[in-house]
This record gives C-alpha cells, structure tokens and sequence, in this order.
C-alpha cells in the first residue's frame, strides 16, 4: 500500500550542547520519508526554493523515496534556526525564514491522489483541507498540528480534525486543544472531535496511544548519546503510519501498539545524529533489534 506525506523539506541551522549544524537537511516531510520507507514506497510533496542543495535531492532518490512531487519554486529554501539546552525536550526557535514555503500550495499528480495512507505533516489547516479534498479514498488519514495552528487557526484545524483517522499531539498540543489539565481527559477530548485514535507524543518519555477502546503507554528507547531531537516526532509518525501501511490489518489493536513502538524505534535513530544522517543509514536489522529491545522493556 503506497504512502504520502505532504509538508516541509527544508535547512536547519541548529545548535545543541553537543555540537552545531548549518543549513542542514531538514523538514517535517523528510524526516517522515526516510522512516516509513523502510516499510512501504513512500511519495513526498512539498516545496523547495532554487538554492537547495542538488545533493539534497539525490539523497531522497538514492534512499528510494519518490520526489516527484517536490516542487522547486523561485526564491529561497524555507529555512529554520533554533537551539536546545541540557533539557532537550525543550527547544527555543532563533529564526524562521518561510521563503517559498509561504506560498505552498500542494498539487497532487493523479498517482499521489490514489495514495492509500497519507500523512498530514505540520502546515496551516487550510492546506491539510486541500490536500484531503484531493485524494480519491485513502485507509487512513494521520494529521499532525502544533500549538500555533491550535491558537491561531483553530476553526480551520477543527474542520480538519473532522476528517482524519489519527491526530498527533505533544502534551502541550493536547491540553491545548481540549482545553482540558488532564492529558487523559485531554485525549479523549480530542477523540470527540473526529479522529479514531490521538497519539501523543511524549519525547523522551515515549509515547501513549488512547482510542475509544484502549490505552496504550509505550516507553522511549534507552538512547545512550542524543546529539539532536530534531525531526524526531515527524520520525515516529513515519515509523507509525509505514507499519500501519505494511499490515493486512492495521487497524487492530494489536498493529496500532506495534506501530507506536515501531515509531519510538524509529525516532531513537534519529537523536543520534544532526539531520537524517543516522536515519538515513540505519538498517532493518538494526530496527528490529531495537524493537525486541523496547518490547522486552515492557513486558510484566
């Protein structure tokens, strides 16, 4: 079953107490590429400005993802700067430069509408509309938002919620938009708003699924060195969705927790490097042995 992921492609620049990183690979839509490709084809739409790197672009071909819909616009590269300290859960942004991602407006080929499993990356509501209102039937639809869209676009971000199977949260996102302390409660809040499952991510905790059926916490890989959390939620949602794709039943609750701990995997790859370089060179081997880690973790 094919997989879409409309969002950002773009350069980071990006300091940690471990090292910096200029205008490095970024973006919510690479991230999520480079880890679901490791379980079904995967097709990325977004938009990159004339001065990005062609050694970018052949890196998403030589690891199999289809960019044939990345549309490379006048001007420059969308552009990203930010810093972390100790706490790497918390990060302070120092710069964003929209560029040519401000004017994105995603057009999908007559294949990508076709997509069976589609992932909405971080952009404004309205976009994550129009690309709903151009796909044929997908089997599931996973939508991510952050706080700005929840404060600034909350009519256009409900409308949407309305028509997606699966909404990634933080914590934060998730009291946000319910309005509710109770990050449970929050949750089920949320469930009443359309989506079927709401997974919240919760960094170097894991991550905790919650649908109208089940509960389910999963906890994060023990990673020993994290040089960079960046792009690790939009890793997990690609680790997430590409298992999903690759079941003949990814619906089950069964599939779901696999899922989760796929996309913890997944994201434990890529704190252990700047940009998708670690992502970009891990194995299936090293995944599944990474999996029957966590799966041990939390057996009782």
């Amino acid at each position: 079953m094919s997989v879409l992921v409309v969002g950002s492609v773009g350069l980071d620049t990006i300091k940690t107490p471990f090292g910096e990183a200029d205008e490095t690979l970024g973006g919510s839509a690479g991230y999520f590429a480079l880890a679901a490709r490791h379980f079904r084809p995967v097709s990325m739409v977004a938009v990159v400005g004339e001065d990005f790197p062609e050694s970018y672009v052949r890196f998403f071909t030589e690891h199999g993802v289809d960019i044939t819909g990345l549309e490379r616009a006048p001007g420059r590269t969308f552009r990203w700067s930010g810093e972390y300290g100790y706490d790497l859960n918390t990060r302070r942004t120092l710069d964003t430069q929209l560029n040519v991602f401000a004017e994105f407006q995603p057009k999908l080929s007559p294949e990508h509408r076709r997509a069976d499993y589609v992932f909405l990356a971080n952009i404004h509501p309205g976009l994550q509309t129009s690309v709903l209102d151009q796909v044929n039937d997908p089997k599931l639809v996973v939508l991510d938002t952050m706080n700005y869209w929840i404060e600034g676009s909350r009519k256009e971000l409900l409308e949407v919620l309305g028509r997606v199977d699966a909404v990634l949260l933080n914590d934060e996102e998730a009291r946000m938009l319910a309005g509710e302390p109770n990050l449970i409660r929050a949750a089920r809040a949320v469930l009443e708003l359309g989506p079927s499952l709401v997974v919240v991510k919760k960094g170097e905790h894991g991550a905790m699924v919650i649908s109208r059926d089940f509960t389910f916490a999963a906890p994060a890989y023990p990673v020993e060195l994290v040089f960079d959390p960046t792009g690790a939620g939009d890793t997990f949602a690609g680790g997430f969705l590409g298992h999903l794709a690759a079941c003949d039943d990814g619906r089950s609750e069964a599939e779901i927790r696999r899922a989760a701990i796929y996309g913890i995997v997944l994201a434990s790859f890529t704190v252990e490097s700047f940009s998708m370089d670690r992502l970009a060179r891990t194995t299936p081997e090293e995944i599944e042995a990474r999996f029957h880690v966590l799966r041990d973790m939390a057996r009782f």
